[in-house]
Order: structure tokens, then C-alpha cells, then sequence
């Protein structure tokens, strides 16, 4: 089963990504903060991350650029999900290789989730040089 990892501090945005994503098929695993993802990417190998970039304790562009200078983690693909909407922004998160930015207010939930499946589904994602194995999640 394919495991996504959602950084995001907004309770009821990760609720209704879970239970979307859950329901697809997928194994979901959450962090509220930056500090927290990186904690569980030390552990766990994601298939894909959805990340906020305005997050308690390490924000997300601290996180995406950990996450590319990595050799085990950079393959992962990166959606940035957040409500920074400058073009500044948008061209930093891209610049340190995210896969795709969304908008939270210009990109229904049912949009992103699409989103998603559609690049798990197809097959291109390089498997990480970890086990996927997550203990205790």
C-alpha cells in the first residue's frame, strides 16, 4: 500500500485529506510541524508528501530543502499545499523542487486529491533507498 505523508497544522484540512486519500486505498500518516515531519521521515519513506509551507517550529520550505538535500528522501515527490499565493513564494517552493503548488483557496480538496492519486497511479515515482516500513504507524 502506497504511504502519503500530509504536513499540515490545520486540523480540519488534514481530517478531510485523510479520509479522502484513506478511502482511495491509501495508508496516510500526519504531521502538524515541521519538526515533526522531519522526525518521521528519518523513520518512514513516504511514496508522496503534502506540505504546508506556514508550519509551527521548521516551515515547510526548511523542510522541502532538507527533504531534496537527502539522498534517501529526494525522490519523494513534494506538493505544496498553502496559502502563501506570491509569485516569490510559489517560485521559491519551486526552485527547491516541488513537484506542484496549490493554492489552498484556488484548489478544492477533491482537486489536490485527484491530484495525487493521478501521480501515484502512475508508476513513475523511484522507490526510496529505505525500506518503506513505518513502525508503529
Amino acid at each position: 500500500m502506497k504511504r502519503i505523508l500530509i504536513v499540515e497544522d490545520e486540523v480540519f484540512l488534514v481530517q478531510v485529506l485523510q479520509d479522502n486519500l484513506a478511502s482511495a486505498g491509501y495508508e496516510i500518516d500526519t504531521a502538524q510541524d515541521g519538526e515533526t515531519a522531519l522526525e518521521k521521515l528519518r523513520v518512514c519513506c513516504p511514496d508522496l508528501m503534502l506540505l504546508d509551507l506556514l508550519i509551527p517550529k521548521i516551515d515547510g520550505f526548511h523542510v522541502l530543502e532538507t527533504v531534496r538535500k537527502d539522498t534517501r528522501l529526494k525522490s519523494i515527490p513534494v506538493y505544496i499545499i498553502s496559502n502563501l499565493s506570491s509569485d516569490t513564494e510559489i517560485k521559491r517552493a519551486l526552485d527547491l523542487g516541488a513537484d506542484g503548488y496549490y493554492i489552498k483557496s484556488e484548489h478544492p480538496i477533491k482537486e489536490i486529491v485527484g491530484i495525487v492519486i493521478q501521480r501515484l497511479e502512475k508508476g513513475k515515482i523511484e522507490e526510496c533507498r529505505e525500506p518503506r516500513t513505518c513502525p508503529g504507524v
